[in-house]
């Protein structure tokens, strides 16, 4: 939305100022609009714009929209890789539910295992829960 938001308020800014100029080579909002988006997309520019403000403008367009563009691909990106390091106990239920789901598929080492891991949370449940008890209490 704040892409969308800067995309049309320079856009705008873009096209009054090169109105200015002697020989625009912006001569409409749909012009500024295009151009705005070939700037920051590195598409390439044929006609740029002729009038100094609205060089500078296009140029402050260029470093903030390409700055907020390519930082949400990064951002999203990221966030679905780190996903499942931020949430380690769900996937470990979730693990837990696969394995019970498929018991007769499971070694029995495997057995083992899924055992002495569900006892361990059961364990550190049980002592989550004592520590909330004593902290109630206190208060």
């Amino acid at each position: 939305m704040l892409l969308l938001t800067l995309w049309l308020l320079f856009a705008a800014a873009l096209y009054l100022a090169e109105q200015r100029a002697p020989e625009p080579v912006i001569t409409s909002y749909g012009e500024a609009l295009y151009w705005s988006v070939a700037a920051f997309s590195t598409a390439g520019i044929a006609d740029m714009p002729t009038a100094p403000l609205s060089q500078f403008i296009g140029g402050a367009w260029i470093v903030v929209g390409s700055v907020i563009f390519f930082g949400i691909i990064v951002a999203t990106v990221t966030g679905y890789f780190m996903k499942s390091l931020q949430r380690p106990v769900h996937r470990l239920v979730e693990t837990i539910e696969y394995n019970l789901e498929h018991l007769q598929d499971l070694s029995v080492e495997e057995l083992d295992l899924l055992k002495d891991t569900v006892d361990s949370l059961i364990l550190h449940m049980e002592r989550v829960k004592q520590q909330e008890h004593q902290d109630d209490s206190r208060v």
